[in-house]
């Protein structure tokens, strides 16, 4: 029997049904047994669905118009962006279901359970980001509510205490939900689907109908290298940002899942309402160029619509990012147990949320401009998270299985331990091309540039290409340093994998 560290919790004897919603999950990053992986893609479906339906995908857009596209160009961007980068998504989430344990967790396989630490750390800050973002939109929506309810100002330093009350308010309603564990997100998922996609529908329709459509009929388009500039700002700021938490909900699926069904569930859920949300952006930072200056991205929404409608939609757009953010703690409280640290999931949860409060209040209060930090944060850690997973797929293909007992064996007795607790070669691809993929970067999130690097003048950084550059090395470095030597059909296994057969799944 292999021994647990301090850092992770002990199993538990039975794991909540999944029917059972108002019961808090027990279980933290321990491999879920087989007998309790039930799930299936469709479920899957709804989760990405509803965490992508938010008001998030307007300032995507509107930042695609910004840079140059025309609003034909800015489908095209969300289209392929969007679509592709969420099939990397169902590909992780594959090894979920091999391995039912959390996205990071199964990295211990991988990068060893101390190489891990820069990966699980890289994952948990960009959870944290993203749940600072949807936090500060939030508490924006509900500014813009009382700034057309009340007349109070609609800019979040203006009226700070009732940016500080909506920052509550939204935290608040997502420790409620992602608190209470997988069972209770995948009911919340599915039915908010339903009611706040069709009322996302009929506020469209709105939209369309006051649009200024001469403004996007008559919109110069940019060149082919911006396109692609937009689609790969569409894919980090979408799927890419989602990528290391793909194993998280996919660990309850069922062996007989079949890999191809996981990647579509997460490509078509999160494709669809990002194109249509992203779109929207776009015609409207096309039809006003008030909407393309303006620190709050929901301004449009507030000049656009008519009163009683723009209320109705604020209200939306305040419960849609919830759907997004308490998945997103959720797994940022995995990625935390996966760290080390000692306390129970829920527990987890509630260290990150006091986190991303103090964080939105600061960007909220002090920042002057929303999109220049939005772009910034993407691009930044799309280039770390983008080299994970260069190395975590090159290792799928060799790695059918995953040792249960060496996932949370964090001494020197673990089947992952490798040399002193770190598996160089991935680890080592994984730091190599970083380093060069930060030559193409410039991080700039405001008029002046933070970091320039040697090659951001070249083509690829130009268009911000650098995260894809990354990708790409570090699945090579790794592939030809060997990739997993271990659990390769017809190899004896050496590094602690264990020896059941390959999943259903995966024939």
């Amino acid at each position: 029997m292999s021994t647990l560290t301090p850092g992770t919790p002990a199993p538990v004897a039975a794991a909540p049904t999944q029917r059972a919603l108002a019961a808090v999950e027990q279980r933290g990053i321990e491999p879920v047994p087989v007998d309790e992986r039930t799930g299936n893609p469709m479920q899957l479906f709804w989760v990405w669905f509803a965490a992508n339906i938010s008001v998030l995908g307007l300032p995507l857009g509107v930042a695609l118009v910004a840079s140059g596209l025309s609003v034909w160009q800015a489908v095209i961007a969300a289209v392929l962006g969007a679509f592709g980068s969420f099939a990397v998504v169902g590909v992780i989430s594959i090894a979920g279901r091999r391995g039912g344990a959390p996205s990071l967790t199964l990295s211990r396989a991988t990068f060893g359970v101390r190489g891990n630490i820069g990966p699980t750390i890289v994952s948990l800050c960009s959870r944290l980001g993203w749940e600072t973002v949807n936090t500060s939109t939030a508490a924006l929506a509900f500014v813009t509510i009382c700034s057309i309810a009340f007349g109070t100002g609609a800019a979040a330093k203006q009226v700070p205490v009732l940016t500080i009350i909506g920052v509550v308010l939204f935290v608040a309603c997502t420790v409620a939900v992602s608190g209470l564990g997988h069972a209770a997100i995948l009911v919340v998922q599915k039915w908010s689907t339903w009611i706040f996609g069709a009322i996302n529908l009929v506020v469209i329709g709105f939209l369309v109908v006051n649009i200024d459509w001469s403004a996007v009929l008559q919109a110069r388009g940019a060149s082919t290298a911006v396109v692609i500039t937009g689609i790969g700002t569409i894919a980090a700021g979408t799927g890419i940002g989602w990528a290391n938490s793909g194993a998280d909900m996919a660990r309850y699926q069922s062996p007989s899942a079949t890999a191809g069904r996981l990647i579509a569930s997460a490509s078509a859920g999160a494709g669809i309402p990002l194109v249509i949300m992203i779109s929207m952006g776009s015609m409207l930072g096309t039809s006003s160029s008030r909407v393309l200056e303006s620190p709050n991205p929901l301004d449009a929404i507030r000049d656009t619509l008519p009163t009683g409608v723009a209320i109705v939609y604020l209200i939306v757009s305040f419960a849609g990012l919830l759907l997004s953010n308490h998945l997103s703690v959720y797994s940022a409280g995995l990625t935390t147990l996966t760290l080390g640290v000692r306390l129970e999931r829920v527990y987890a949860v509630v260290v990150d949320v006091v986190i991303t409060t103090t964080a939105s209040l600061c960007f909220l209060l002090i920042a002057d401009d929303f999109y220049g930090p939005f772009i910034t944060f993407i691009s930044l850690l799309a280039v770390p998270i983008i080299a994970w997973v260069g190395v975590f797929l090159v290792d799928m293909i060799g790695r059918r299985t995953y040792d249960a007992d060496a996932l949370l064996d964090l001494s020197r007795r673990s089947g992952y331990w490798y040399t002193r607790g770190i598996a160089w070669r991935a680890f080592g691809s994984w730091a190599a091309a970083i380093v060069v993929g930060a030559l193409f970067l410039q991080i700039q999130p405001g008029d002046v540039p933070w970091f320039t690097g040697a090659l951001h003048d070249s083509w690829l950084g130009h268009n911000g290409l650098g995260w894809a550059v990354t990708g790409v090395l570090a699945a090579v470095f790794y592939a030809v340093l060997g990739g997993a030597r271990a659990g390769r059909a017809g190899t004896p296994d050496t590094s602690g994998t264990d020896r059941r057969p390959a999943h259903e799944g995966d024939r």
